[in-house]
């Protein structure tokens, strides 16, 4: 009974050393819910922005040069230096010209390769005598315009009648329009307008030689002839023998119609079934 006892009671014991184990690691891998949750701060209430955010769009076209009066590239430069002697009353030197694009501090190559080039522009005038032998370069308009008598002139000396355009004016000279609303006021010149915008299109000489005074009495008959309305301006042609413009003579035109081809006989045709040439008969000479 002793050996039986003895066993009973190490059952017991390893029982018990083995349940505290479990126990124990039960306690360690169950989570803690105990513990309260952080509380969010004032700054993480707001939603992480998760979409990708665009460059902001730049106003600068990368294509052109800056907003300087000047240009990187040599022809650029030149293009720049065309526009400042077409804004110009007076020849300019070189000087002045390289002063408006900012190259001063440029080396002399690159002054000598502008000046070349200007010299043989088709829209500059180069004169090697002025400002003292300096030479000096002026704008080339189409038309060398640049006052009022001038453009009288000009006008008084042409052998027809077909006017001057006033685009072609403006190019060398920045006040035509002022000036021609002048002389139009004044009676010296005939003008056409645009109906858009109402600036001129077109002037022509005005001669006062051509300017006749008229009759009291025509003036009054003239007035006293009643013309029709529009609505029965038609009616009047009509009775007066006369066509209206809005009136087409002719009648509609009946679409042509289109021929059937006929198709032609064969000519030629493939003969079959010659080996009955002596039983069946040749129909066709009949």
């Amino acid at each position: 009974m002793s050996y039986l006892q003895n066993q009973i009671n190490a059952f017991k014991t390893d029982l018990s050393s083995s349940s505290s184990k479990i126990s124990n690691k039960r306690s360690i891998a169950a989570p803690s819910t105990s513990l309260p949750s952080p509380a969010p701060s004032n700054g993480s209430t707001a939603k992480p922005d998760l979409k990708r955010k665009r460059p902001e769009a730049s106003n600068i076209v990368f294509s052109q040069p800056d907003a300087t009066g000047t240009g990187r590239h040599i022809m650029s430069q030149v293009a720049f230096a065309v526009t400042f002697l077409k804004g110009k009353d007076k020849p300019q030197t070189l000087e002045d010209i390289i002063g408006y694009l900012s190259l001063q501090r440029e080396d002399e190559k690159h002054k000598f390769d502008i000046k070349k080039i200007l010299q043989n522009h088709d829209k500059i005038e180069f004169d090697r005598n002025g400002a003292g032998g300096k030479g000096t370069y002026k704008f080339r308009p189409i038309h060398n315009i640049r006052s009022k008598d001038q453009l009288l002139g000009f006008l008084q000396k042409q052998s027809t009648a077909q006017g001057l355009s006033v685009r072609e004016l403006k190019d060398g000279w920045a006040g035509a329009e002022e000036a021609i609303d002048s002389l139009e006021d004044n009676g010296k010149l005939l003008v056409t307008r645009n109906k858009k915008d109402s600036h001129p299109k077109m002037v022509w000489p005005n001669d006062p030689s051509l300017s006749l005074p008229v009759d009291s009495d025509f003036h009054t008959l003239w007035h006293k002839v009643r013309l029709p309305e529009a609505s029965d301006l038609t009616v009047e042609l009509e009775r007066a023998g006369l066509t209206p413009t809005s009136k087409s003579k002719t009648g509609p035109v009946k679409p042509k119609e289109k021929e059937k081809k006929r198709k032609k006989p064969r000519a030629g045709g493939r003969i079959t079934n010659t080996h009955m040439a002596s039983v069946l008969r040749d129909y066709s000479k009949k």
